[in-house]
C-alpha cells in the first residue's frame, strides 16, 4: 500500500473533501502509518520510502510557497493602505463639476474654495455650456462652502431635470482672480469598508473608484 491508496481508503466516505488542504504533518503521520503497518514478509523497498519522502517534501514547499505568497499579499494590502493614507491633505478630483437636479425638487452641492472670497460668482451651466443661474458671492472665509439650488433660471423660471455643472469665478482677499468648481476637493480622511477604500470629500465619503485623479 502507498500515500495516495491510504489517503483515498480513508476518505472514502468524505467525498465532498478537499485533499488539498492536509499539511505536512498529516503526511508524516500517514507515512508512518504505512510503515508501522507494512507486511513484514513484503516490506516497502527503499525507493519506495525515497519517493514518499520527496512527496513530503514537495508538499512541505507548496505550503511554504503559499504561505510566503499570503503573506506577501497581506503586505502588499497594508502598503496600499498606507499609501492611500498619505493621500489626506492632497487634492482629489472627481471628473466633472456635476450636480443632478430632480423633477420639481432642489440640488444641494459643495464648492471648495482655497483662498477666502472678496467677491465673485457661482455658474450653474446646462450640458451645453449654456450659464442658466449666476449665484453672487459675498465677502467669506474659504473653504468647503454648502449651497442649495432651487432649480430655476435667472428669469425665475424652472428648467427641467437632469444633469448640470457649476463652476465658479471670484477674487481673494488680495484682488487675485481664482477658479474652482464642483468635484475638486481635499481629502480629510480616508476609511476601510468591507474591503473597499471611502476618502472623505467635503461632508461625504466616495468611494476610491470614483477618483481620476489626487493631487
Amino acid at each position: 500500500m502507498n500515500i495516495s491508496d491510504t489517503l483515498s481508503t480513508s476518505n472514502a466516505g468524505v467525498a465532498s473533501e478537499d485533499m488539498s488542504v492536509l499539511g505536512k504533518d498529516d503526511f508524516m503521520k500517514l507515512l508512518l502509518t504505512e510503515l508501522q503497518y507494512q507486511d513484514p514478509t513484503d516490506p516497502m523497498d527503499s525507493d519506495k520510502i525515497l519517493q514518499q519522502t520527496s512527496q513530503l517534501a514537495t508538499l512541505e514547499s507548496a505550503q511554504n510557497t503559499q504561505d510566503a505568497l499570503e503573506e506577501l499579499t497581506s503586505s502588499m494590502k497594508n502598503n496600499n493602505d498606507f499609501s492611500t493614507i498619505s493621500a489626506i491633505g492632497k487634492m482629489a478630483d472627481l471628473g466633472s463639476g456635476e450636480i443632478a437636479l430632480g423633477e420639481g425638487g432642489t440640488s444641494n452641492f459643495e464648492i471648495y474654495f482655497p483662498d477666502d472670497i472678496s467677491s465673485g460668482n457661482i455658474y450653474i451651466k446646462d450640458v451645453d455650456d449654456n450659464t442658466i443661474k449666476t449665484v453672487g458671492l459675498s465677502e467669506q472665509d474659504g473653504g468647503t462652502l454648502s449651497f442649495s439650488w432651487d432649480g430655476t433660471d435667472d428669469s425665475g423660471n424652472r428648467v427641467g431635470s437632469g444633469s448640470y455643472y457649476v463652476e465658479s469665478q471670484y477674487s481673494n482677499s488680495a484682488g487675485e482672480t481664482k477658479y474652482t468648481r464642483v468635484g475638486t476637493y481635499p481629502i480629510s480622511s480616508v476609511k476601510f469598508d468591507e474591503g473597499k477604500t471611502y476618502l472623505r470629500l467635503g461632508s461625504s465619503y466616495v468611494e476610491m473608484s470614483n477618483i481620476k485623479e489626487v493631487y
